[in-house]
Formats: structure tokens, C-alpha cells, sequence
């Protein structure tokens, strides 16, 4: 089982913590975390960039010119796609980019990007964050004293750390979030994984 150092809010080394070897101790699946990352970037698209065919441009009812005898090309709508003002041929219309992956493989992904953050001893533990009210100075102190990088995905237990997540939402490169919403882009964005030992508990509870 793979072992990191725990420490305080101070920065302090107070012990160790032994993690799940079968959801941070893997080695990681760089295909099966490139395949999670297009689809999550895929259903992240809204889809709703639309054109119109001549079908749907208004006007173009009437032929402007008879069919033979003006030596002009013959035409049958104003709305033509070579005009100017007409449809617009296999353009885009609203659809749904989004799939999904299969169940063992999203989580399979989700295992590499945690073990890739053990490997790369990118990952700091935190025995518990508590604050008794916002202050980003203080969030701030905490970063500084635990080395935390300029890029760093701060993941606490749930919504009851609420005073956590108003304290580091302001900081440029901080991301804060719930156990329950990590996932795999957000771990291969932030450089640093900051995650507390209430918050590794529930993930392995998930993912083991």
C-alpha cells in the first residue's frame, strides 16, 4: 500500500497515512485517461450552434427569372446557397455531443488519475481544514505552509466545509470541491491534489 506523509493546518508532518492500493496505488492507464478526457470535454459542449437551409431563410418564393431566353444561368430561388442572403448547405443544427464510457473504465480512469498524483508525489493529505468563518488570507497561509503548487484542486468531505470552500473559491489556481464531484479532468488540470483525510476515506469508499 502506498504511503504519504499527513500533516496540519500548519504544515506540520503529524504522521502517515496508508492509501488503497487499488484506487492509488495502480499504474496509470494513459489511454483510458485520454478516452475519459474527450468525453467529459464532449459533454461539456452545449451544442446549440444552428444555421438555416433554404428552406427556412425567409423569401425566395418566387423564380426570378423564366427558366430560357435571358442568357443568364437558370435559378430557381434568390434564397440559392451560392447567393448571397441564401440557405446554408450541411451546416451546423443543434445536437447532443455527450456519451458515455463504460462503468469499469470510468473508474478505471478515475483510479490512474489518483494513483498518477501518488506516483508524481503530487498529492498532500490534510488531517482536517477547519475554519470559523471565510478568510482567503488564512486559506492563503494554509497553501503557503503545506507547499502547495500555483495549480491546485483542494477536495474536502462535503457541503459542511462551507467555510473552506468561500475561503480558497477566490484564489487564482484554486479549485474547491466536494468528494463527491471529483473527477478525472480536474485532476489532470491541477498540478497539486490538496485532499483531506475525511475526503480520501469517502473516495476509496467509492472507488475500492
Amino acid at each position: 500500500m502506498p504511503k504519504v506523509a499527513l500533516y496540519d493546518m500548519s504544515g506540520a508532518q503529524i504522521g502517515e497515512i496508508e492509501l488503497s492500493d487499488s484506487v492509488f496505488g495502480i499504474e496509470p492507464n494513459e489511454a483510458v485517461l485520454a478516452d475519459f478526457v474527450k468525453m467529459q470535454l464532449a459533454n461539456k459542449r452545449v451544442g446549440t450552434a444552428s444555421t438555416k437551409t433554404r428552406g427556412e431563410v425567409s423569401g425566395g418564393g418566387k423564380k426570378p427569372w423564366r427558366q430560357k431566353g435571358t442568357g443568364r444561368a437558370r435559378v430557381g430561388s434568390i434564397r440559392n446557397p451560392i447567393w448571397r442572403g441564401g440557405g446554408i448547405v450541411f451546416g451546423p443544427k443543434p445536437r447532443d455531443y455527450s456519451y458515455r464510457l463504460p462503468k469499469k473504465v470510468r473508474r478505471l480512469a478515475m483510479r490512474s488519475a489518483l494513483s498518477a498524483k501518488v506516483k508524481d508525489n503530487n498529492i498532500i493529505v490534510v488531517d482536517k481544514l477547519v475554519f470559523d468563518q471565510p478568510k482567503t488570507k488564512k486559506m492563503v497561509e494554509v497553501l503557503k505552509a503545506l507547499n502547495a503548487g500555483k495549480k491546485t484542486l483542494l477536495v474536502t468531505l462535503d457541503s459542511a466545509d462551507s467555510n473552506v470552500v468561500k475561503s480558497a473559491r477566490n484564489i487564482p489556481g484554486v479549485k474547491p470541491l466536494r468528494a463527491d464531484f471529483i473527477n478525472v479532468y480536474d485532476l489532470l488540470k491541477y498540478e497539486t491534489l490538496l485532499i483531506t483525510k475525511d475526503a480520501v476515506a469517502k473516495v476509496e469508499e467509492v472507488f475500492a
